[in-house]
Parts: C-alpha cells; structure tokens; sequence
C-alpha cells in the first residue's frame, strides 16, 4: 500500500461486542475491580505508616486502572453502557473515570435514564460542556433535562442560530411525542432540478446522515412536496427532473402525534425514515428506525414494569429507594390477599365439614387469574397498537368471553376429574367445574374492562393491572366455589 493510500485510510471504529461478548466484558471489569479490591484490603491490613505496602498498592492500582481503560477503548459506548449498568454506584463511577472523554457523549446517550443521572453527577462542569459541546441538536435536547441549567446555556452559546432554534423547538415537545425524538439532519432538493444536479450535491457531502433511504422535495418555503428514494435516484437518467420520479403519496408525521403511533406506522409500512411536518406544510425534521427502535424497547420495558406496578428503578440503587418504588403497590397486594383471606374465612363452617375444599379452591383461583391475565396481555397490546375503537369494543368483549367459555368447559371437565379421583364426589367435582368456569369468565371480564378504564382516563393500561386482577380472581374465585360448596353439598 502507497503512503498516500495509507494516509486515505479511515481510521479504525470500536469493535462492536454481541450480546454474549458484553457480558464477558462485563465479567472481566468485575474481575478485575475484585483484584483491585483485595490488594487493597491486604494493603489496609498492613501496619499503618508502611510506605512499601502503600507503594505497592499504588502500583498495583495504576496497573489495574491501566488494563480497565485498554479494555474500555476497545469497547464500542453502547457497551461500555452496557457494564456502567450493570455496575454498583462505586464501582460505576470508577469506571467512567476511566471511559475515554471522546465516548463520553455517546455513552450518555446509550445509558438508561437512572444511570446517566450519577454519570452527570460525578463529572464537573468543563468535562460536561466538552462532551456535549459536538451533539446534534436533537441528541442534545434528550440530554438538557439531565444537565445542569448553566451547562445547557454555554453550549448553546457555541451553537448556531439555526441549530440554537432546533433545539429549542426540540425542548418545546412533550416527551412521548413525535417532535421530542425527530432529527434534524437531512437531505433536502427542490424538485426543478435534475438528478444529476442532485449526485453531484450528494457527491459533495461529507456523508449521509444515519438511515438516508430518501431524499425530501421542497419548495422554497420549505413545504414537503414529495420524496425521492435512494434506490429510484441510482437507476434513473441523470437527466431527469426531480418532480418526474419523486414520490407524491407518502406517509409524513406531526411533531404531535404520539411516538408510539410513529412506531407502530415504522412496524406497518416497514419504514426507515419518515418526514416531520408542521401544520403548514414544513418540513422540519424526520424520524428514522433507529429513533422508533429506542422507543420500542422503552415502552416494551415500562410495560414490562407496569404490570407489576413498578417504575424504573436502578437495580443498585440504596434501599430507600427501592422501598418507595415497590412498597406501594405491594402494600395493596397484601391488602387485596387480606381480603381473599377474608372472603374464604367467611365459609369456615364449610371448609370444616368438607375439607378437601381448602386444596381444591387454590386451583380455581389461580386458573381464573391466568385466564384472566392472557385476555389482559391480549387488550393491552391491542390498545398499544392502537386496535380497539368504541366500535368493535363491544364484539371484542363477547368474543373474548366466549373463548374463555369454551376453554373453560374443557379445562373444568379436567378440573372436574380431578377433584372426583382424590375426593371419590360427583357433587363435589360438578362445583368444582362450575366454579372453575365462572371464576374464568370473572378473570376474563376484569382483563378486559381493567386496561380499557384505565386508557379511557388517559393513564397506563399496564400499570398495576396484574394486582387488580389477582384481587379479583382471588376474591371471587373463593366467594364463588366455596358459596357453591355451600349451597349444593351441605
């Protein structure tokens, strides 16, 4: 290779780790921070005042330090994100001492919410304008909540007129929306000109931007006209106009509009990017898969966390906090199982005179709960789709409950089986199918009706939903098959 070839040459990326590789990055900082710690424990154990032993734990820390950051700098930041996660506090903050200050960004836009808060934390104020002084726009706007006020205000100091303007109209929408994850940078021609003219402006680009597969027509109020694909631009005559091969029907989103409406256009069309307008027309920005990517894995995980009623949390975070995360909804747990409790304690007479009943009424109970939490699974994710309207509302709960009908008259007559083999009661397995049966329909109709209140008042379908309809199952579950044991056998 000539020199000159040589100088051409770009220069080496990270390597990206799978999956697998992450982990066992993650397993050798561990390992490593473990040695660093036990020689200092030895070291501690020394008479105070040695200075050898001071100076070999000096060396043997710089040692460390030093093979901690050539592992680092091998790693690509979503990576590196990846063991700062997945690190106590302490040793999270030194490792990010050791993170090279040219990923620092890339790293704080890669973490969760809960970890970039200690990483801002532990970094002083010209460490924090340097590593937020090259960003975009756009990746600065997720960034200002997290920031200090007069951190965000000198960077905008270096900004441009156009690119302070960006970020401000950025900061201006709502967190869930189409507008507060859009980008900025893209590629714009006016429908009047060739395709050649258009090679040649693309030829005089540094680069693309990230997801390019289409070019956006304006007119020269900026007003979206149409778009152009990359792949209609490479097979036309360089001679042909713009407005003869650009596309006149296509899908642009508002600022407004929901992201997780954006996603589930991205997951329909099969899209890699889509034009941002305004409401007069203007393009202002685009949303590409890679942004819809990052909102699909947050709503996967919040509704991950719903469900149980939780929010997220640092998995190191102290004690307290975790206690007021999870205590609440804990608490009506154990309110709503006092009140199973209750319900069951009610029917003591007839546990007493037919006690196979206490072993048998757990089952009803907790097939009613699964039932009803495969409909729940089921609404939920239809209402994130956005499948349910007020017009097939009504045919889907029907639907939902004749399904459960027939699955239940084939389970109870398993149910009803077992209950006659260990009891030898006819009786005994009849209310046993009849409770398992009605206890199902309950769980079914509380999956149903428990997201769809709760999305009708504008809060999350998920959240806590799955406490909810264990209350229910339990409750009623024991009401019903201990209240049909009452009537019918004694």
């Amino acid at each position: 290779m000539t020199q000159s070839a040589a100088a051409q040459k770009p220069p080496a990326t990270p390597r990206r780790l799978d999956p697998e590789d992450a982990q066992t990055a993650l397993a050798e900082v561990q390992e490593r921070l473990r040695r660093q710690q036990l020689v200092a424990d030895l070291v501690h154990r020394q008479e105070e005042g040695d200075a050898k032993a001071t100076l070999v734990e000096d060396l043997v820390h710089r040692q460390h330090e030093a093979e901690l950051k050539t592992l680092l700098d091998g790693l690509h930041p979503a990576d590196i994100a990846f063991i700062l996660e997945s690190l106590p506090k302490d040793e999270r903050q030194a490792i990010w001492k050791l993170v090279s200050p040219e990923h620092d960004a890339d790293v704080l836009l890669e973490v969760e919410d809960w970890v970039r808060e200690s990483l801002i934390e532990a970094m002083d104020r010209q460490d924090l304008v340097a590593a937020t002084g090259n960003m975009d726009a756009d990746e600065l706007a997720d960034l200002a909540p997290d920031l200090p006020p007069d951190v965000v205000a000198e960077v905008q100091k270096g900004l441009t007129e156009e690119e302070r303007a960006q970020l401000l109209e950025a900061m201006g929408y709502p967190e869930d929306s189409v507008g507060a994850i859009m980008d900025f940078e893209m590629v714009r021609v006016r429908e009047d000109v060739t395709l050649e003219v258009v090679l040649r402006y693309l030829r005089r680009l540094h680069e693309l931007p990230d997801h390019t597969d289409q070019i956006f027509v304006v007119d020269r109020q900026d007003k979206l006209q149409g778009i152009l694909p990359l792949s209609r631009l490479l097979v036309s005559e360089p001679e042909t106009e713009v407005h003869a091969v650009m596309n006149s029907d296509f899908l642009a989103l508002n600022p407004l509009d929901s992201d997780a409406d954006a996603a589930g256009a991205f997951e329909r069309y099969d899209l890699v990017s889509a034009p941002v307008m305004d409401d007069q027309g203007r393009l202002i920005g685009r949303v590409t898969i890679a942004d819809v990517v990052d909102v699909m894995r947050e709503d996967s995980q919040e509704q991950a966390l719903s469900r149980a009623g939780l929010q997220e949390e640092d998995i190191f975070a102290p004690v307290s906090t975790a206690l007021r995360n999870r205590a609440p909804w804990l608490l009506l747990n154990l309110c709503t199982a006092a009140t199973a409790s209750f319900v069951a304690s009610q029917f003591e007479g007839t546990v007493s005179h037919i006690v196979i009943l206490a072993f048998l009424m757990s089952i009803v109970a907790g097939i009613g709960g699964n039932s009803g939490n495969q409909t729940m699974t089921l609404i939920i994710r239809a209402l994130a789709m956005g499948r349910i309207t007020g017009r097939n509302l009504w045919q889907l709960v029907k639907r939902e409950l004749f399904v459960t009908l027939l699955v239940g008259l084939c389970g109870s007559l398993v149910a009803a089986l077992f209950a006659w083999v260990i009891s030898r009661s006819v009786s005994i397995a009849l209310v046993m199918m009849a409770a398992m049966v009605c206890n199902m329909l309950v769980g079914a109709s509380v999956g149903v009706l428990v997201p769809m209140v709760r999305a009708r008042f504008g809060k999350d379908p998920a959240m806590g939903s799955s406490v909810l309809l264990t209350f229910a199952t339990d409750s009623l579950g024991f009401f019903i098959f201990l209240g049909l044991a009452t009537f019918f056998l004694l």
